[in-house]
């Protein structure tokens, strides 16, 4: 077995050494100044030129392939050319161009005006989402003015039930697990 191994780690090095010297030869006649350079004259099945982290990876992986390719497009030929880029998409170009961004101050309006029109939903959805401990400061923050703030009860009111409702999920889940286990080891007894 290592005598295979010895031969194959032998094969290895003298294909990356064989490799080193196309590439060094490539980035001259290229005019190059690293091995990134020869990307751009090795091009590739899906459109546009070689990405410098194939290169990298077929130098690792498939040294034999990647030299077939320096010599194919760089070396054999007698003015090698650059391939046209690949198109992509425009930055920016996922953004939807028919959402309106509203500002904070457009935010408050709108909230306001749920307010006054008493639209429920619209004001759980125009509504920052606040951690519990930021409701109960603004709870009494509003006592200590001296006022009565009812949508801010009513949405401590929310938080706390769904807390409770989660709390009350996991005991439970824990109590079936419990039970479960309780009525699997009673059945082993018997």
């Amino acid at each position: 077995m290592s005598a295979i191994k010895q031969e194959n780690a032998k094969v290895v090095a003298s294909n990356s050494k064989e490799l080193e010297d196309v590439i060094v030869r490539a980035i001259k006649k290229v005019g190059g100044a690293k091995e990134n350079d020869l990307c751009k004259y090795i091009p590739v099945d899906s459109g546009g030129y070689m990405h410098h982290f194939t290169l990298r990876k077929m130098k690792s992986e498939n040294p034999k392939g990647l030299s077939v390719m320096i010599d194919e497009f760089i070396m054999t030929v007698t003015e090698p050319v650059t391939v046209t880029p690949k198109q992509r998409a425009a930055r920016g170009s996922r953004k939807r161009k028919d959402q309106v961004s509203f500002t904070k101050q457009d935010l408050e309006r709108l909230l306001h005006m749920a307010r006054c029109a008493g639209d429920r939903e619209l004001i759980t959805k125009l509504t920052p989402k606040k951690s519990l401990a930021s409701i109960k400061r603004e709870i009494i923050s509003v006592v200590r003015q001296g006022k009565i703030n009812q949508d801010l009860w009513n949405y401590y009111v929310e938080i706390v039930n769904g807390c409770d409702f989660i709390a009350n999920s996991v005991a439970m889940a824990s109590n079936d697990q419990t039970m479960t286990s309780m009525v699997s080891s009673q059945w082993e007894k018997k």
